[in-house]
């Protein structure tokens, strides 16, 4: 049998929010797997066993600039060690200034955006200074530069934790705001089931096989179940299957918005801030004089 160590039972804690023996429990049983204990899980507690992809892990900001036109944006995200530094006036400027960069310059990379002239230097020294000035440690994570088959609808929220430009066509302004909120309360993985992972659509299907038997579903039930599980799953990952968060009779899906004025979606870009990444752990003590040290260089 696979040795459980306590990291694995903290990883799988931090994946799906489940008590620790309960955790403990299934990773035992897939004999040390995350991925299969992850499923074991998911198939017991249900949908409470699934909660990291949402979850924020790390600070820093979004920062999204568009040609007036709305032909063309670009969409930064730059990541520093606290909240309290992301609300910064100096750290938000440096975001907005990558951004207008990206957006005029197309950069290949973050090496090649680090590379660009910035102030009296370049991208890459204005960072270090301003890490040097603040005294906490900051980088350029990501960014996506977008040239619209259509027109482009942007939307920071939470403090911009959260940015999405989206590539539409039809409809007005208002039309394109609202989808752009939509992306960002509701985070759909995929415009539509195309664009999901054929693992984790398997993954799901042998979830819903799982539970429908342990349920005593007679087994000339299950595909019917499980393919009816399927669809629902990825009604809520993709954006043209999910309801509108603004939908009057809580029915009326994105698909079926577009199809009422006349519009259309070619894509959409959505930053987390910090998705994927670990956050640092600090104490409070440490948390406040990090904080004031950094209060004492504004």
């Amino acid at each position: 049998m696979a040795e459980i160590t306590a990291s694995m039972v903290k990883e799988l804690r931090e994946r799906t929010d489940a008590p620790m023996m309960e955790c403990k429990r299934a990773l035992s049983e897939a004999a040390g797997d995350l991925g299969k204990a992850e499923e074991i899980l998911r198939v017991k507690l249900g949908s409470k066993a699934s909660k990291a992809a949402s979850r924020i892990t790390a600070e820093g900001v979004v920062a999204i600039q568009r040609t007036a036109d709305g032909r063309f944006g670009a969409i930064v995200e730059i990541n520093c060690e606290t909240d309290f530094v992301a609300k910064n006036d100096d750290f938000l400027k440096l975001a907005s200034d990558c951004a207008g960069l990206v957006l005029s310059e197309n950069p290949a990379d973050v090496a090649a955006l680090s590379s660009l002239p910035m102030g009296d230097g370049t991208v890459e020294s204005t960072r270090t200074a301003l890490v040097g000035k603040i005294g906490e440690n900051m980088s350029v994570r990501r960014f996506v530069r977008i040239a619209a088959s259509g027109r482009l609808a942007s939307y920071v929220h939470g403090g911009a934790k959260i940015g999405v430009l989206v590539d539409y066509s039809g409809g007005d302004d208002q039309l394109g705001r609202d989808l752009a909120m939509h992306i960002a309360a509701s985070k759909p993985k995929a415009l539509d089931a195309s664009g999901i992972d054929a693992e984790l659509i398997d993954s799901e299907r042998r979830i819903a096989a799982e539970k429908a038997r342990e349920a005593n579903k007679p087994e000339a039930m299950i595909e019917k179940i499980v393919e009816g599980s399927v669809q629902k799953f990825l009604n809520e990952v993709t954006l043209l299957g999910q309801v509108f968060v603004k939908a009057e009779d809580g029915k009326q899906t994105i698909a079926q918005l577009l199809k009422s004025k006349g519009a259309s979606i070619a894509g959409f870009t959505l930053f987390v801030v910090g998705e994927g990444l670990a956050k640092r752990s600090n104490d409070f003590a440490a948390e406040v004089a990090a904080q004031a040290a950094a209060a004492a260089q504004r």
